[in-house]
């Protein structure tokens, strides 16, 4: 019995002291000589932390300790100064009765070094029941090993730092969802290597949040830790948030102060912005949020303004988008699912959006790899876990190099239609020059516009944005695509039009537009309805005389008039269906009492 008692002792003893501490040490706001450690503890005082350049430590700091909000538990805190950069320090937590494992972390190099970055940026790892452990594996099966499978040395080696895009955890009112659900999940890297969140919907704007983080304090006085800004080598990282008490003039105009900063500072080659909400997401739409389009137009005019090329890092949505902006040398990237649920394609209302080149309902991560110096550039690259139905082993399903002094493409040529050309306004192919580029990036998009002025394309009658993928619920829209060519159908007979192009490499550099080209268009051959089926506007081509007029009749799949046109003139007629119910339909263009053609089309 007393043996049993004393087992019984044991046990509670060591429960105990493993209990003592509840978050393990995680790292903040490092720079080239100082870093803040945090951990989250039972008992408030005797806490010390152990630091030096190798493992027998050497110092010794005693935390500060800071009551956490009703929890009965305290955040300790201890900021390390005066360190080397580049250096790599290892250290431990403890008091009288636990010490810690032994962790580490390496200093940023200084600026001017002009060192290379790495980051690693997902979201949303907030719990999902049915998978509630999957944040800790795109930690330990995803991020860890993609870095250290082939080479034995320590993580923070080959990872600067993370960016959490905001819904870090379900609840961020409930302790537990921070204790349990994301910082144990994540404590094998959050040990050793900084992190930097923004605030997401699930946080809940809540004062976990901003007791358990230490964030850079240099945004709008007032709203600490809403939004702030980093630097690493010639990378800024800009924290936004996206949330709705935050959507306010004055974010914006501090947006607008730190790009105009930015703009000047020769240091700073890339701006990389983190928020929460899209703008456009096309697997879950509802989540679309103008606050994010407004941070987009300035980020655009940035860029095209600084020469300086960006992105903004975002969530919300539980999957993988990359588009870009068509104009500027800025990308759009949803970094998730960290670990939340996967928004399905076909589980919600989807949207197919032209700036969007892919999208997958998978959990994973980005990396992005900077280099500064002379050539400055980065790689951005999407690996992937897959999902509950196709499981991935760290894949790499999405990649592309920005380079900040990229060439424009060769200045491209259309080969027709020319001037001595008559076209079938119905139905043909313009052709350019093939594409050319120095920096062998590759053919990104073409851009075409057709116009009846020769010299102002601003109200173009044809305005084509084409790209060289559209990977949309699995299916990639645009394989096979030839970017020097275009199929028109929406002319209008008897006409002169005029027509120019300009090429885009994959690394968002647009060539000069193409020398003006006129052409002349036959008259319509036959009568033609498109797009057929229709969801919104059916477009009728009619082979007849301008001066003629006509009568059209509308009846559905039972024979019953639905609606009657008087005085429908050719060349072209629209309709427009959005108010039909979907089946099938019938249209009768009558003169008098003659019918001179009857069209089938389908309402979606």
């Amino acid at each position: 019995m007393k043996f049993s008692l004393i087992i019984v002792s044991i046990f509670f003893a060591l429960n105990s002291i493993a209990q003592s501490v509840v978050v393990q040490p995680y790292l903040q706001n490092l720079t080239e000589q100082s870093v803040v450690v945090m951990w989250e503890t039972e008992e408030a005082n005797s806490w010390y932390l152990d630091w030096g350049v190798d493992q027998t430590f050497g110092q010794t700091v005693a935390s500060q300790s800071t009551s956490l909000l009703n929890t009965g538990n305290f955040i300790q805190r201890v900021k390390l100064t005066g360190l080397v950069p580049s250096q790599r320090y290892y250290y431990s937590v403890r008091n009288n009765n636990y010490s810690s494992a032994v962790f580490s972390f390496k200093t940023n190099e200084l600026t001017a070094q002009e060192s290379k970055t790495v980051l690693v940026a997902t979201s949303d790892m907030q719990k999902d029941h049915a998978n509630p452990n999957k944040f800790n594996e795109v930690v330990v099966d995803g991020i860890i090993p993609y870095f250290t499978n082939d080479v034995q040395s320590p993580i923070n080696e080959h990872i600067d730092f993370l960016l959490f895009p905001g819904d870090l955890v379900d609840d961020g009112s409930k302790h537990h969802h921070w204790t349990d659900d994301f910082f144990d999940q994540g404590k094998n890297i959050l040990s050793y290597i900084p992190l930097y969140p923004v605030l997401g919907n699930h946080e809940r704007d809540h004062a976990f949040y901003f007791n358990y983080f230490e964030l850079p304090n240099n945004g709008t006085p007032g709203f600490e830790e809403h939004w702030w800004y980093k630097d690493h080598s010639n990378i800024r990282i800009i924290g936004m948030d996206s949330n709705g008490d935050y959507r306010i003039q004055e974010q914006l105009d501090w947006l607008d102060s730190i790009l105009s900063l930015t703009a000047s500072d020769t240091t700073i080659d890339f701006v990389f912005v983190q928020l929460h909400h899209p703008h456009h997401s096309e697997l879950w739409p509802e989540g679309n949020t103008s606050f994010t389009g407004e941070m987009i137009d300035k980020m655009e005019a940035f860029s095209s303004n600084s020469g300086k090329p960006s992105i903004h890092f975002f969530g919300h949505t539980h999957g993988y988008s990359r588009g870009q902006s068509r104009d500027h040398q800025h990308l759009m990237v949803n970094v998730a699912s960290g670990g939340g649920n996967i928004d399905y394609w076909d589980e919600y209302f989807q949207q197919d959006y032209e700036e969007y080149i892919i999208s997958q309902d998978e959990y994973g991560f980005v990396i992005v790899e900077a280099e500064a110096g002379e050539h400055p550039k980065f790689v951005l690259k999407r690996i992937s876990l897959g999902n509950e139905h196709n499981l991935k082993n760290n894949t790499i399903e999405d990649s592309l190099v920005i380079s900040l002094n990229n060439q424009s493409p060769e200045t491209p040529e259309v080969i027709y239609p020319i001037m001595s050309d008559s076209v079938n306004p119905e139905d043909f192919d313009m052709n350019a020059t093939l594409f050319m580029d120095y920096d062998m990036h590759g053919h990104g998009a073409s851009h075409w516009q057709v116009s009846s002025d020769s010299t102002n394309y601003t109200n173009s009658i044809v305005d084509r944005w084409v790209q060289y993928k559209n990977l949309y619920k699995d299916q990639d829209s645009q394989e096979g695509v030839d970017l020097s060519r275009l199929n028109i159908k929406t002319l209008l007979p008897h006409q002169t039009y005029y027509a120019r192009v300009r090429y885009r490499d994959k690394g968002l550099k647009w060539s000069n537009w193409s020398n003006s080209v006129q052409f002349h268009t036959k008259a319509f051959s036959q009568w033609v309805l498109f797009p057929n089926p229709t969801t919104s506007t059916l477009r009728v081509n009619i082979p007849l005389d301008e001066q003629q007029h006509m009568s059209v009749l509308l009846y559905n799949q039972k024979g019953k008039l639905v609606q009657s046109y008087s005085h429908i003139h050719p060349p072209v007629w629209h309709l427009d269906t959005s108010s039909l119910k979907s089946g099938n339909y019938i249209l009768h263009f009558k003169q008098q009492d003659n019918l001179l053609q009857s069209l089938k089309f389908i309402v979606l």
